[in-house]
């Protein structure tokens, strides 16, 4: 069998979710081609991230144009990929995460423990067969006296111009995919930060600095101290990154933001 690569992906349950349709709908789908899942070694199928994409249209061309499976398929053969898919990096957050750790002569147990994950889980993503939540990349950069900007791909360049094809990608767990705007040695730390619906940055963390962010598409719940939020697009909003805060996407389709850090500390 064909060896997986080493990418973030979503099992059957979790894209049904995420689609909005049920796991048998989305197999006979891929029976026709649309999506086409890898196997794992346990036979299960994993999608990215572009799969979930062209699944949601094949949702859009079901329910409102009322096409069957097969007019499907044959509509999104025609169409084509709308947009070349940028490549995610998280192949090299696995290999930065153990450098971190052995570096240091650090044990598995050692530093899950003081990310409050298991074993089991750290070592996944060390191997880059999981991705992690913000909340728990912060935990991981804060114990190893980093930041998650550290964790993306090393920089080719300091141009002040970053091609949208050039971005630097992390994914931030499922459903959240985080895009460097600026590279080299800068004071604010700009992202822009895509989300799926009911993604989000898992638990409550913290950091130093401060946070803008601006709403381009979609909705945002951030809940910052004891106060809840939620943003739509053209919202604005700021805090103190010292002060607890978490996140999601309360909507049903992706949500944009253009998020800017200050320190890069993030």
């Amino acid at each position: 069998m064909k060896p997986v690569d080493p990418k973030p992906y979503l099992k059957i349950g979790d894209v049904a979710r995420l689609v909005g349709v049920s796991p048998s709908v989305i197999r006979s789908w891929g029976s026709l081609g649309v999506a086409r899942p890898r196997r794992s070694h346990s036979k299960y199928r994993l999608y990215t991230a572009d799969d979930v994409k062209l699944l949601k249209r094949a949702r859009f061309l079901r329910k409102v144009r009322g096409l069957n499976a097969a007019a499907i398929a044959q509509t999104l053969k025609r169409e084509g990929p709308a947009h070349p898919a940028p490549k995610l990096t998280n192949s090299g957050l696995g290999v930065r995460l153990r450098q971190l750790r052995t570096r240091r002569g650090l044990s598995l147990a050692r530093v899950a423990d003081a990310a409050s994950i298991s074993v089991g889980f750290l070592s996944a993503l060390e191997r880059s067969q999981m991705s992690a939540s913000v909340g728990t990349l912060r935990k991981l950069a804060r114990f190893y006296k980093t930041n998650i900007l550290d964790f993306f791909d090393a920089a080719e360049s300091s141009s002040p111009l970053v091609a949208a094809h050039n971005r630097k990608m992390l994914q931030a767990g499922p459903g959240v995919r985080m895009e460097l705007l600026a590279l080299g040695n800068t004071v604010m730390e700009p992202h822009m930060f895509r989300i799926s619906p009911r993604a989000g940055s898992g638990e409550s963390y913290t950091h130093e600095g401060e946070e803008f962010l601006y709403v381009l598409q979609g909705e945002l719940q951030i809940s910052v101290a004891d106060a809840e939020y939620r943003l739509k697009p053209g919202d604005s909003f700021y805090f103190e990154s010292a002060t607890p805060h978490r996140w999601s996407n309360p909507g049903r389709t992706e949500t944009r933001i253009l998020w800017v850090n200050t320190p890069p500390t993030f």
